[in-house]
């Protein structure tokens, strides 16, 4: 009697073997290839990382103790320095530990909790880096209601209402990730787990993630970014009109440093998310390039830009590393 080969019915989310989400791992393509340049890399990204946490704690740390500096501008730059430091410890202290290691292993769960976490205090890096252009706009616009516009409750609100949206962001993309099938030992094509190497290495369709990904995550790097750009139309138009030069050069100063990081980080991630690229060799150079841009250069180059160019802030820094605190109360 012949025998007739059952109908099998297609595996199931949990089905899937391609999907152990319990037991496998991914292999991270890392910093670079070449076994020669693992040293080198490691040095450097440790100086960096150093210099990040240090620089942004320092600047945390003398607007805490400063009670000149218990204005909305500097609560919003202390709450994107707390954000600068979670966000580089989210991708650089797995990058060292894999370059000290020589592994390049980051279990399922691990990756998941690192995406969710590099896109919450990734998100928050923009809408806070938004919600300082609205606060100059309002100072220098607005000068006469600026106290009643950014008042502390204000503030307070402002900042909580970026934790959640980013929070809310985050889980979105970290829930349809975490609907894709993989397959172990799959290679991501960056130093850390991001939502495009981990959509190029699905083996399920991505067509929902990549939409979501260009419609929510276009509209969480655009809207911030036309809101500044807007924003510092405005300014830029109501500077010109003041007659002193001096207040000219003082408000261009004040918004100056602001610029410079909003360029630096917008621009790098912009090119990595919204410009498309292929899986060449070549192209994950680029993208990890432009990743290390807006993930450890940015935020160790805030404290030096916000420090070197804001005369209150350098003269904080002074006063706090001298030991000569100025508490609210102690005035």
């Amino acid at each position: 009697m012949a025998l007739t080969q059952p109908t099998i019915p297609p595996p199931s989310h949990s089905q899937n073997p391609c999907n152990q989400t319990s037991i496998f791992e991914f292999l991270l393509w890392g910093l670079s290839e070449r076994p020669e340049q693992q040293r080198f890399l490691f040095l450097l990204f440790l100086w960096m990382y150093v210099v990040t946490v240090v620089g942004n704690l320092l600047i945390v740390l003398a607007i805490g103790t400063d009670a000149r500096l218990h204005t909305p501008m500097y609560f919003f730059l202390a709450s994107l320095s707390c954000a600068d430091i979670l966000f580089t410890s989210t991708t650089v202290p797995k990058a060292l530990v894999n370059i000290q290691t020589q592994s390049r292993s980051i279990s399922y769960t691990g990756c998941l909790v690192q995406l969710y976490f590099f896109l919450t205090f990734g998100d928050m890096d923009i809408f806070l880096l938004a919600t300082m252009a609205y606060d100059r706009y309002v100072a220098i616009c607005h000068p006469l209601h600026y106290k009643m516009v950014m008042s502390c409750r204000r503030c307070t609100f402002l900042v909580t209402a970026c934790w959640i949206l980013t929070s809310l962001v985050a889980m979105t993309h970290t829930f349809l990730i975490f609907r894709l099938s993989f397959c172990s030992k799959k290679i991501i094509p960056d130093f850390f787990c991001d939502l495009g190497p981990l959509m190029k290495v699905s083996c399920s369709d991505t067509q929902v993630n990549e939409l979501v990904l260009l419609f929510l995550g276009g509209a969480v790097i655009l809207i911030p970014f036309v809101l500044i750009l807007v924003s510092y139309i405005y300014i830029v138009s109501a500077i010109l009109r003041v007659p002193s030069a001096q207040g000219r050069r003082k408000a261009f100063s004040t918004c100056g440093s602001h610029l410079a990081v909003v360029a630096l980080f917008f621009g790098t991630v912009i090119r990595a998310y919204l410009c498309p690229s292929s899986s060449s060799s070549n192209s994950i150079e680029e993208d990890t390039a432009a990743a290390v841009m807006y993930t450890v250069v940015t935020p160790l180059l805030n404290p030096f830009i916000y420090s070197l160019r804001n005369k209150d802030m350098k003269c904080a820094l002074v006063r706090f590393l001298r030991g000569k605190v100025f508490f609210s109360w102690g005035q």
